[in-house]
């Protein structure tokens, strides 16, 4: 005898069928890992190994949500090569594109310094914790930056000179070892001009073209005037001069907690995962970059 066959309904649901859209930051924040296209749009050389790149991130919800703090950095990735930390250059002000300082030291930076404008390259970020720019508004601002730390402490710069208004005294010092490494001439030729910054720069070795200091970067503390109670300290740069920075910001009287500093080279995978970064208790990638005094001293080898 034959049984009946059953036949139950089943309920077929359409592929993409996976409720609300999501906006851009909730993409973003739904998979850290993932690097989103991004266009190479402009590209400007610095010195003979620098090189400041603009990017585009092609998805316009992505791109219209990305937004960062100064200090922050993203994940660059060039697709079948690697990926790397790099800090952000540009400021928070300005929307709708990336700036990123590169240099070329390596496999990974060799071929990023290759690459023309239009070219495709991956990014996903932001990343860390940036300079607490929102309690120095009111205050008396002096920046410090070494070599290649001038990069991630531009995008404050700019950020502070786009609301200039909502800040005190603006003092930045820039040291590089020769007048051919000093990076982003044409801007400090504008903020030398502005009444409201005071400019300081400083090569270890000049040469007959070089119309600044010359010294260690610490040499224009000598004439320094800072208001203490008033002034926040930011400074990047190579891990020796930290140590000589922070001494001198002690000698004007101003306060550890008010002294900040970014550190970039034990990042790796951005998110605190690798343990790459991890130092102590600390994730240099999510507790940092950018650290105050008193978190900084306890970073192995950092100053």
């Amino acid at each position: 005898m034959a049984s009946r066959a059953s036949h139950a309904t089943v309920a077929v649901h359409p592929y993409r069928d996976e409720g609300p859209e999501m906006t851009g930051a909730e993409l973003m924040a739904a998979n850290p890992y993932r690097p989103w296209p991004a266009r190479i749009t402009s590209i400007t050389e610095l010195t003979a190994t620098e090189k400041l790149f603009e990017f585009r991130l092609v998805d316009e919800k992505i791109r219209e949500a990305f937004c960062h703090a100064p200090g922050q950095f993203v994940e660059l990735s060039l697709f079948g090569v690697g990926e790397a930390p790099i800090s952000i250059s540009s400021s928070p002000t300005k929307r709708g594109f990336i700036e990123l300082t590169v240099r070329r030291a390596g496999r990974f930076t060799e071929r990023l310094h290759r690459m023309q404008c239009g070219e495709i390259v991956g990014i996903r970020g932001p990343f860390g914790r940036g300079f607490p720019i929102e309690a120095m508004r009111g205050h008396d601002v002096l920046l410090v930056a070494g070599g290649l730390g001038i990069a991630p402490l531009r995008s404050l710069i700019n950020n502070i000179h786009d609301e200039r208004s909502e800040f005190g005294k603006v003092t930045i010092i820039y040291g590089s070892r020769n007048p051919q490494e000093v990076m982003f001439r044409h801007q400090f030729e504008m903020w030398r001009h502005r009444k409201d910054f005071d400019l300081y720069l400083t090569v270890d070795h000049a040469d007959e073209t070089w119309d600044g200091e010359e010294g260690l970067v610490t040499k224009p503390f000598e004439h320094l005037q800072i208001d203490a109670a008033n002034t926040f300290g930011a400074l990047c740069g190579p891990p020796v001069m930290y140590r000589f920075v922070v001494a001198e910001m002690r000698k004007k009287n101003i306060p550890y907690d008010r002294i900040y500093m970014s550190f970039e080279r034990h990042m790796k995978c951005g998110v605190g995962k690798c343990g790459h970064c991890q130092v102590g208790h600390q994730y240099c990638c999510i507790d940092g970059p950018v650290f105050n005094y008193w978190e900084a001293k306890n970073i192995q080898g950092s100053m």
